[in-house]
């Protein structure tokens, strides 16, 4: 994974062993990349207005108290302008109407079942080619 490509990431996920895996894996992927944490979607959407230069990518989960992940996407989708960060679900719902509800946002590029992975990570580029 490029420096230039994803810099940064802001993993929202209210697992802190996911959050846990997440960050080493990308990590041992490549060094360089800043990883942002949320828990829910209230404070990742919280963690995005205070911040002056925003994620290239959002690694999401759908199940968490207080805003969950479809939630998340509702207000993302207002707030996000013209240039949203790209955004892969990862989660442990396997429901099919989870997904179909997550990938009508057009800034969610992948659906992918939990944990990220090695070689989900290095499939990230590919991604923002669309």
């Amino acid at each position: 994974m490029s420096e230039e490509m994803i810099d940064r990431i802001l993993v929202i996920d209210d697992s802190e062993t996911d959050q846990f895996i997440c960050s080493c894996i990308l990590e041992e992927y490549n060094q360089n990349i800043e990883i942002l944490k949320a828990y829910d979607g209230k404070e990742g959407l919280e963690l995005l207005s205070d911040l002056d230069k925003p994620p290239k990518l959002i690694l999401l989960d759908i199940n968490m108290p207080r805003m969950n992940g479809h939630e998340f996407l509702a207000e993302y989708a207002k707030l996000s302008g013209e240039r949203p960060a790209v955004v892969v679900m990862l989660t442990s719902s396997a429901q099919e109407r989870d997904k179909e509800q997550a990938m009508q946002y057009g800034f969610v590029r992948q659906y992918q079942q939990k944990p990220l992975s090695v070689e989900a990570v290095q499939n990230l580029e590919n991604l923002f080619d669309n």
